[in-house]
């Protein structure tokens, strides 16, 4: 047998599983079952007696004797029940499925074993319990931590559910040896980190002798996966260092000076000027820069990727910065407008909706360097959009950009590709940033600029509306302005949410004009009536604006001090602290209401009080990872993202996830190409890896 062999030739498979597996599980091999690992064991290591079930035993296995079949209720409520006995007591099995093949399988008066969680309903009962043959298991894999694999609603309608997949997992190990499973690690690092060998990993992964033996197979197979991962992307990131030529940005002249000197708004936080001597050592490197600058929402990432930009200019390049939405493009347009005043750099917006007399005008002073910056959508990556000399491209919010596209940018200098900063207001856990954005340099602006007040987060119910509403009142005869944000534009069947078209109308109830003004924005709008209520809002015209989540990035009123976020359950806490982020930008105490009904998940509880015990930005997104779990991070969305994790977890083993990297680190500063005898097995399992799953390296 080989680990290429087709999944059909396996017992118990043949061409229709093989093709259902194939299809929803992507199982195509020997191998491919080999390596679909369970996601728990259940302990079958254990015996218990029918006098020891508890209140709160959660599974058991019980081996018994099988009596006294009988047929009791009528129509959908019709039940097999019998009699379960060892020899301290009895209890009632039930079935309400299956029932023709439970009374034709089961033979009464012979020992089985069974497993199951047991109810108390006028005595204990087990419904639907799991049942075996000893007498069938003997001379087979002894079974002590019995696997679970997930599966899918079209394999178990085909009756391949977890416990199938288990018994093919048994007959493949049946018919797998020693010798079928080559070793993927040298041995220097099996000995160095005393991993168990891969044949006795991938066995005891599915059908552990041990505790000891299932733990050892898991470190193992973690270990595996997070270092090829590493040693994928750091190897990419060396030769890409290697080859990859960039401008030298020698000079500090005399527009950053004079920027620096009489133009800064605010004095730099140490973090803003640990980052950007960071992005100017790479500038003076020699080599084409890629750097990751992450930042919490209002921690200044802008005002750094200008001073970045200066520097460019300074050195006669020209530079762009390129955002998701229009709204942020425009944003970031006025923001280096007002940050620049009246200093001699020209600033132009491209957007899908500029005119062509916009884009003719653009394009010629693009093309002669009189442009010095440009901001932008995905227009900028147009083929007729052509600079003389880009030197530097920043990107916004990259994770809204495909690999493709960010490409296209990286491509519009003929000479050498410029240097590109990548900016995300998403705080990354460390764990994430080293898999995600491993071939990236990371700088991270882990303060708030000076002045700035922590804002102040409650979380009210819908019952004390009134209350809000008095307390906004009073907030906007201060002066201030208010954003209310609804999860939804109008009312919908499916979900029991606040909606903004009714929510309107209540706002504009009660706070009527002449007194009150209110802006409506949402996604529907045309993008000029859109700008018009911005206008009006960001002027002052208007007291509050009601809004979808499409304010979410790109708005940026230091008047605003209110944030009142309907239905906040309905929000991911990144999306929570994202919108949070739209106030507190002025000189004003600041504040986010969180609006729910009384009606909650735990979940959704556990979000809204993490919003209101921190505003830490990666404490945040460190909780909503633990909350959500790190789940298929596979995308059609955007190219390049990273296959799926087959058994490492990133919220627990960052430990492991260090020292894989360290480890991929020490083998490619001894041996960059891996080209020595024993790092050939490195090189062609990570050729293998390559070949078959989407690349870690090319994320970013």
């Amino acid at each position: 047998m080989s680990l290429d062999t087709s999944i059909k030739y396996l017992s118990g498979v043949g061409p229709k599983k093989a093709e259902n597996l194939a299809k929803e599980l992507n199982i195509n091999t020997f191998e491919d079952l080999a390596y679909y690992f369970p996601y728990k064991h259940i302990d079958k290591s254990k015996f218990y007696f029918t006098t020891d079930i508890t209140s709160d035993a959660v599974a058991i296995q019980l081996k018994g004797v099988i009596n006294n079949f009988r047929m009791e209720g009528k129509g959908a409520k019709q039940r097999l029940t019998a009699k379960f006995s060892d020899e301290k007591g009895s209890i009632q099995l039930i079935w309400f499925q299956g029932i023709k093949w439970v009374m034709d399988s089961i033979v009464q008066g012979k020992e089985y074993i069974i497993f199951g969680k047991p109810s108390f309903y006028q005595g204990w009962s087990i419904a639907h319990p799991e049942i075996e043959d000893p007498m069938k298991n003997k001379g087979t894999i002894p079974i002590k931590f019995y696997p679970q694999y997930s599966t899918s609603e079209t394999l178990k309608n085909g009756k391949i559910n977890s416990r199938a997949i288990a018994a093919l997992q048994k007959n493949l190990w049946s018919v797998l040896k020693n010798t079928d499973i080559k070793e993927t690690l040298p041995g220097y690092i099996i000995n160095k980190y005393h991993l168990m060998p891969l044949y006795e990993a991938l066995r005891n992964i599915h059908f552990p002798v041990s505790e000891d033996a299932l733990n050892k197979a898991r470190a193992r197979l973690k270990f595996e996966e997070l270092f090829y991962i590493q040693l994928n992307i750091l190897k990419f990131k060396t030769e890409k260092q290697q080859k990859s030529q960039g401008f030298v940005f020698k000079k500090i002249g005399d527009i950053f000076n004079t920027f620096y000197k009489n133009y800064l708004p605010f004095q730099l936080t140490g973090a803003q000027k640990r980052v950007i001597k960071e992005i100017r050592n790479d500038f003076l490197s020699g080599r084409q820069s890629n750097r990751l600058i992450q930042g919490d929402v209002g921690s200044g990432k802008t005002l750094v990727a200008l001073m970045c930009m200066l520097i460019a200019i300074d050195n006669n390049f020209q530079t762009c910065m390129m955002a998701p939405t229009e709204i942020l493009a425009h944003q970031h347009f006025q923001t280096i407008k007002d940050f620049l005043k009246d200093m001699p750099v020209t600033v132009e917006i491209l957007t899908g909706t500029s005119t062509k007399k916009q884009r003719q005008k653009i394009h010629e002073s693009l093309e002669n360097g009189t442009l010095n910056i440009l901001v932008g959508t995905h227009a900028l990556i147009e083929d007729d959009v052509v600079f003389q000399n880009l030197g530097l491209a920043v990107i916004d919010e990259q994770h809204r950009f495909g690999v493709a596209q960010r490409a296209k940018l990286y491509g519009k200098n003929s000479i050498l590709p410029p240097h590109v900063l990548v900016m995300t207001a998403t705080p990354i856990p460390r764990t994430l940033s080293m898999t995600l954005y491993g071939d990236l340099d990371i700088s991270v602006i882990d303060e708030l600029p000076p002045g700035r007040k922590p804002i102040k987060t409650v979380h009210s119910y819908d019952s004390k509306r009134l209350m809000v509403f008095k307390f906004l009142k009073d907030q906007i005869a201060l002066g201030r302005q208010v954003y209310i944000v609804y999860p939804l534009i109008e009312e919908s069947k499916n979900f029991d949410y606040k909606d903004l078209t009714d929510g309107y109308i209540s706002i504009t109830r009660a706070f009527p004009q002449p007194q009150y003004n209110v802006s409506m924005v949402h996604g529907r709008l045309k993008p000029d009536e859109k700008e018009f209520e911005m206008q009006r809002f960001i002027k002052g015209e208007t007291q509050i604006m009601v809004a979808t989540t499409v304010i979410e990035v790109g708005v940026n009123v230091p008047n605003a001090s209110i944030m009142v976020i309907e239905s906040a359950e309905k929000f991911g806490l990144s999306q929570l602290h994202q919108l949070r982020g739209r106030v507190g930008r002025g000189d004003y105490q600041s504040y986010c209401i969180l609006m729910s009904s009384f009606k909650l998940s735990a979940d959704a509880r556990k979000r809204l009080d993490i919003m209101c015990e921190t505003t830490d930005g990666f404490k945040i997104s460190e909780e909503d990872l633990k909350l959500r779990g790190p789940g298929d991070m596979d995308s059609t969305q955007q190219s390049g993202t990273p296959m799926q994790l087959k058994i490492a977890d990133l919220i627990h083993d960052g430990g492991l996830l260090n020292i894989a990297r360290n480890e991929a680190l020490e083998v490619l500063e001894k041996d960059p190409s891996l080209s020595s005898q024993e790092n050939q097995i490195l090189k062609k399992r990570q050729i293998a890896i390559f070949n078959k799953e989407q690349h870690w390296s090319r994320i970013s």
